[in-house]
């Protein structure tokens, strides 16, 4: 099981090196073994539901980095390490191209424009209709998260906690903002949501932050998580998934912290439990999920916090972000895990519903939501268009 996150000294550790050090031992996320548990094993289910793959693809592996599948109508488009990006329609290659050079963030799409990011800080726009590089540009660090299109702007958060708001018609810069960054932190692929003109972001120490798109102002930071504890490791209290937009509210969840919901518009706490997850979370009308660092998905009350139920027979294998699907009667919840495998559980309980097999490679990316279900990306560059019935 491998969660895609190092421990970065940003200041104290300034004078020795001149740029983040991996810290495997110290890191709770390496893949060293730090103690004897094993994940759980899979006991057989008796299906309620049905989970098979419409269709299935193969992109390059991902190597150290994360690429999460973006999806417009019936188009998925799919990165990998070595540069790959494609464009797949039905289960059907429409262009495959490849960028030259690394990529380490992707992908972003609003069914016109595709766009991906490098370790160097590249910014590289394409053509969604025929993959040809229409514009591109460079942020101060690294881009380990998908871009963001939406509003007539490509929104690209750097490693360097600073997020780029370009003009999605020529890559031309409108905006900057940066966050402050505590001393130790967990290097991330957390992305970003939007709603209408508000983008926001979660970021080390805990804070969530609401965004103007039209010049980058800061509307309103609350605290998803506060950092405790008596060492430096211990008080990384990061937000390290994407925020969930649901009508009037956002929710947000920290490793080593909370779950969080707040007033989209003022930034108003509404209510808070502890958890600590860096998978993420969702949410529909009813409840909001989460899953956690030990392999529980926890399911909370979306009007009070309050604990509905909790699923733990999935203890460490590494679970993705979990995922709404369907509709009432029939509700359900896709997670994957660390060895490829997409778990389908009943909202109402956390019961079991389905499960796929996938290539045994880690889901790391979100899944996202398509068609009739949802389309997952493994490390080792499957793709997966999976329907639910």
């Amino acid at each position: 099981m491998r969660k895609r996150f190092r421990l970065c000294f940003l200041a104290a550790l300034a004078v020795l090196m001149c740029s983040c050090s991996t810290l495997d031992k110290l890191n709770p996320f390496s893949s060293a073994p730090i103690n004897k548990n094993k994940p759980a094993e899979l006991a057989k289910i008796v299906p309620s539901a049905e989970l098979h793959a419409v269709w299935q693809a193969k992109i390059g592996t991902s190597g150290e980095y994360v690429f999460t599948p973006a999806v417009a109508g019936v188009s998925v488009f799919v990165a990998a390490r070595d540069g790959a990006l494609a464009r797949i329609d039905e289960g059907r290659q429409v262009w495959r191209i490849g960028a030259g050079q690394v990529v380490s963030g992707g992908v972003g799409s609003d069914g016109k424009l595709v766009v991906i990011g490098t370790p160097k800080g590249e910014v590289l726009a394409f053509d969604a209709a025929t993959g040809k590089e229409i514009w591109k540009t460079r942020v101060s660090s690294e881009v380990l998260s998908a871009p963001l299109v939406g509003d007539g702007l490509v929104l690209v958060r750097s490693g360097d906690s600073r997020i780029f708001g370009f003009e999605a018609a020529d890559g031309k810069k409108r905006w900057v903002y940066q966050h402050s960054t505590p001393a130790l932190s967990l290097r991330s692929h957390a992305g970003l949501a939007l709603a209408g003109h508000t983008l926001l972001a979660g970021f080390p120490g805990g804070k969530l932050v609401a965004l103007s798109t039209v010049n980058g102002a800061a509307l309103w930071e609350s605290a998803v998580a506060m950092p405790k504890g008596s060492t430096e490791l211990e008080r990384v209290a990061d937000v390290t998934s994407s925020p969930v937009i649901g009508g009037r509210e956002v929710c947000a969840v920290a490793y080593q912290g909370r779950v969080a919901c707040f007033d989209l518009s003022s930034g108003n706490l509404l209510w808070s439990r502890e958890a600590s997850s860096s998978a993420g979370l969702d949410m529909d009308a009813k409840s909001v999920y989460v899953c956690d660092e030990k392999g529980g998905v926890l399911a909370f009350d979306r009007s009070n916090g309050s604990s509905l139920w909790k699923q733990d027979k999935l203890f460490l294998r590494g679970l993705s972000r979990p995922l709404v699907l369907g509709g009432a009667p029939n509700k359900y919840l896709a997670v994957a895990d660390s060895q490829g495998v997409v778990h389908l559980l009943r909202s109402e309980d956390g019961g079991f519903a389905a499960r796929f097999a996938s290539d045994g490679g880690e889901v790391a990316a979100d899944p996202q939501l398509f068609k009739e279900g949802l389309v997952v990306q493994t490390l080792n560059g499957g793709i997966y268009a999976l329907s639910v019935k």
